[in-house]
């Protein structure tokens, strides 16, 4: 495909987004309509999209509507590069520019990609850091690697990815952590990943999890399991028992697969009050998104302020049900990737106002100025 021919595909699949389509799904959709795009061609087309969706407001400013049209315009723009060089309306390229295509200057918070409703509880959370955090949310994630001490030393992983064609650095946020700056579409693939010496997991998600307090022989459950990430970190740091459980189990389908390849043990529980006590619980809840928006851009125009006070009811049940299966001297571990104060401090807060015996040890908040994603960590002890 030659670029304008992505980028009019690019433009197809934005308009399929825009209609409500997934993103994941709107590109599986066009890849099964268009088999014979490569993959260079389809790997390009997701960078186009993604990218455009993280810069949705400031790139519909500079083309001229928020279409797909407009979006991949105005992408074209703000590269530098010339749209009437690529908007020809020859063979599959877009059709050539109109007076409807002419650009405008964004607003500040349109330069920023800030939903307008959001931009106040971001700026009371963030302060000084609001439009820096803002701006770092507008570009891609960097792609990160935790090296699986079970399996091999830092330095046995970086060999192995280099002999792979995969480059990476140890990243300062987290002891164990790699930033890749090269080859990071081989990774799945290769052998430091297939035999669990490495595994993708952000720099600040490794961070959360190296500051807890665990020690050999506790019994950790880990209530919002997901994927497994953050469990297969805490099974690397100390010889545990641990009990993986999520509402939704289906998320937890490749999690023993995961912990075989890692060299690690875990059971999954649909009912984690039946194995209570607790030594130290973690809680990965639900939350906006909004320390992920470079991974999950659509996340950020999807979020509602119903659906902002849905996950602060859930976070504060499961605070409430995690609280009843600690042991006398277990503890909590409260983690959102929100960079809002009504998910992180405000939420804490409310818990130690109605629940007797617990106080907050330690507070830490990450954003991607720091690399990584951003997080929120509160570790909840009992005096």
């Amino acid at each position: 495909m030659t670029p304008a021919a992505r980028l009019a595909a690019a433009i197809e699949v934005l308009d399929t987004v825009l209609d409500g389509a997934a993103p994941e799904a709107a590109l599986t959709g066009w890849g099964r309509a268009h088999r014979f795009a490569g993959s260079g061609d389809r790997a390009a087309l997701r960078d186009l999209v993604f990218d455009a969706l993280r810069c949705r407001r400031s790139f519909a400013a500079l083309g001229g509507g928020l279409t797909g049209r407009g979006l991949v315009l105005g992408g074209v723009r703000a590269s530098g590069a010339d749209p009437e060089a690529l908007f020809t309306g020859i063979g599959h390229a877009p059709a050539g520019l109109t007076e409807a295509d002419a650009p405008r200057d964004p607003s500040p918070l349109e330069a920023l990609d800030c939903p307008d409703w959001l931009s106040e509880p971001l700026q009371a959370a963030l302060g000084d850091d609001f439009a820096p955090v803002m701006e770092a949310l507008r570009h891609r994630a960097p792609v990160f690697l935790r090296v699986n001490r079970v399996r091999g030393t830092v330095a046995q992983a970086l060999a192995m990815l280099a002999e792979e064609g995969i480059a990476a650095v140890p990243h300062p946020l987290a002891k164990f952590a790699l930033e890749v700056t090269d080859g990071a579409r081989k990774i799945q693939t290769s052998q430091a990943y297939l035999t669990g010496v490495v595994e993708l997991q952000d720099a600040a998600s490794q961070a959360v999890v190296a500051a807890l307090p665990l020690r050999d022989g506790q019994r950790v459950l880990d209530h919002c399991a997901g994927g497994g990430g953050k469990m297969l970190a805490m099974a690397a740091q100390a010889d545990l028992h641990i009990w993986a459980h999520d509402a939704a189990p289906g998320r937890m389908r490749d999690l023993v697969a995961r912990a075989d390849r890692a060299g690690v043990k875990v059971e999954l529980t649909e009912t984690p009050e039946k194995t209570a006590p607790y030594d130290a619980i973690l809680m990965d809840v639900p939350c906006s998104g909004s320390g992920s928006w470079r991974r999950d851009p659509q996340g950020k125009w999807a979020l509602t302020a119903a659906r902002l006070a849905e996950v602060q009811a859930i976070q504060s049940g499961i605070l409430d049900r995690c609280a009843a299966m600690a042991g006398p001297e277990g503890w909590l571990a409260y983690v959102t990737c929100s960079l809002l104060r009504a998910e992180n401090e405000d939420q804490v807060a409310a818990f130690l106002a109605r629940t007797n015996g617990w106080k907050c040890a330690h507070q830490q908040r990450f954003t991607p100025l720091q690399g990584g994603d951003g997080f929120f960590l509160a570790l909840l002890t009992q005096p």
